[in-house]
């Protein structure tokens, strides 16, 4: 489908986009690698009239080891997360998952901050970083502020970030024991989205499609604490989510795959540990 007419406005900066975004308002999107927003509105269910375009800022592509966190440039495509020595050694889980995204092409074109900004419940980095306790820093005309991770995801493709701000850095701490993680995924196609997903740092649990929301297995999380199995707070994983049913999967099915692959993953990282 062809989406609706736009304005194309391309930023030279990080300030000049905010400047636009103010300058527009409500009408204005962020554009980054596109593979978020572009399919949204060819398919109707967006239609800013002015997009931003933000894919020629080098100044917010970057991965820096700040002692006790990385940071990473909102505009990092997901192959250069995939590839980053830094990463690899500081934080695996998420050079992992970065490597899981779609196909090399989506890889090659998407964003980090693209895919924390949209938003959605079955996307694999949000849940990852979820899982790290990540903090995401976004800036806006009334200046600078963070927002962690665990009360950035509000809804359905609702995020905490208010009109006009800009996503333009993630800080992951770096964790503890690196080598306790895994990721798991259950696909149709591995370029599918996930139809059930679960990104495991330490004893924390995080999981895709589960909800309206990235989630954390909170009563797998807490049984894991109190000294339980593997099995045992495996079986706890679908406990306060909100699984749909749709063409790919029911409520059900969706809640089995969550046990399972929580199982699978924790006995993953234990395996590393």
């Amino acid at each position: 489908m062809i989406p609706p007419a736009f304005t194309y406005r391309r930023a030279s900066s990080a300030d000049e986009a905010i400047a636009l975004a103010a300058e527009y308002g409500d009408d204005a999107k962020y554009l980054a690698g596109g593979h978020s927003l572009l399919p949204l509105m060819k398919l109707r269910f967006a239609a800013p009239s002015v997009l931003i375009d933000l894919g020629r800022l080098p100044e917010l592509s970057y991965i820096r080891d700040e002692r006790t966190y990385v940071a990473i440039g909102a505009l990092t495509r997901h192959h250069d997360v995939q590839h980053s020595p830094v990463l690899a050694a500081q934080i695996p889980l998420l050079a992992h998952t970065a490597g899981r995204v779609g196909d090399p092409q989506i890889r090659h074109r998407g964003t980090i901050g693209g895919s924390v900004a949209h938003g959605d419940a079955a996307s694999d980095l949000p849940a990852a970083l979820l899982a790290l306790d990540a903090t995401f820093v976004a800036r806006g005309p009334s200046g600078t502020r963070s927002v962690q991770a665990a009360g950035f995801f509000k809804g359905i493709f609702e995020t905490d970030l208010e009109p006009g701000e800009l996503l333009t850095e993630i800080q992951v701490p770096k964790p503890a024991v690196p080598a306790a993680w895994s990721f798991q995924k259950f696909t149709k196609r591995a370029i599918d989205w996930a139809i059930v997903g679960v990104a495991v740092q330490g004893h924390a649990i995080a999981l895709i499609n589960m909800g309206t929301t990235p989630l954390r297995a909170t009563a797998a999380e807490a049984a894991l604490a109190s000294g339980a199995s593997i099995a045992d707070a495996a079986a706890l994983a679908a406990e306060g989510t909100s699984a749909g049913s749709d063409i790919h999967a029911t409520k059900a099915f969706r809640e089995h795959l969550a046990r399972v692959l929580v199982k699978r993953a924790l006995e993953e990282a234990g395996a590393r540990s």
